[in-house]
């Protein structure tokens, strides 16, 4: 575990880094997630690692237990805190390797990710995912089970039944059938339920995924 908890620090450090040089019109820009601004992802990354079940709880209460919807209100309200205390307690959870509460150390290595991608991808600034951290977040992705499955847009086997995904590039693939073929980071998209264009996966199979997306 300690290994993983390295790899989700180094991830979260990188995303600091990025985050540290942005202005304003970049932080309110629309994120790959949902609704949410860079600033909401951002500060979801920041204080969900550190929000107490109980308020959790009276969140999901408030939403009619609606996952998603209560993420999105605790972020929103989180997000109203400012680029410079949301960035304090990023340096903060890099620092303790804090997790939030029932969400397994090798998620936590997903969410570093992907919420990365979530930031970087509509600012064009991405960066090179190793092959040991795509391995940990696409195993780990395609090994979600519900709740942890509702803020993903469903499970990513019953999305790729019939079909095999293919990292292009990383010597990883997942399921039977027809290959969809694509980068890691566009994987890593497809297998969290994140915008995908026709033009990012080739093979046979390509076009049958982009029809369950």
């Amino acid at each position: 575990m300690g290994e993983l908890h390295e790899l989700i620090r180094t991830e979260r450090l990188g995303l600091i880094e990025l985050l540290e040089t942005l202005g304003p019109a970049e932080w309110s820009t629309p994120s790959l997630c949902g609704a949410w601004t860079v600033q909401e992802v951002a500060a979801h990354l920041a204080w969900a690692p550190v929000t107490p079940m109980a308020a959790t709880l009276v969140a999901l209460v408030r939403s009619g237990f609606r996952l998603n919807r209560a993420s999105a209100e605790q972020s929103r309200t989180a997000a109203e805190a400012g680029p410079e205390a949301i960035l304090a307690q990023l340096r903060d959870n890099a620092r303790t390797g804090a997790l939030p509460s029932g969400v397994p150390v090798p998620a936590g290595v997903v969410e570093a990710v992907v919420h990365g991608i979530d930031i970087r991808r509509p600012l064009g600034r991405p960066v090179t995912i190793t092959p040991e951290v795509f391995r940990i977040a696409a195993d780990t992705s395609v090994g979600l089970r519900w709740p942890l499955t509702v803020v993903v847009g469903g499970s990513a086997r019953k999305r790729l039944a019939g079909l095999t995904l293919v990292a292009e590039g990383y010597d990883w693939s997942y399921g039977e059938g027809p290959e969809a073929v694509g980068s890691a980071e566009t994987v890593l998209r497809v297998l969290n339920g994140r915008p995908v264009d026709r033009a990012e996966l080739t093979g046979p199979g390509a076009g049958l995924l982009m029809s369950r997306l």
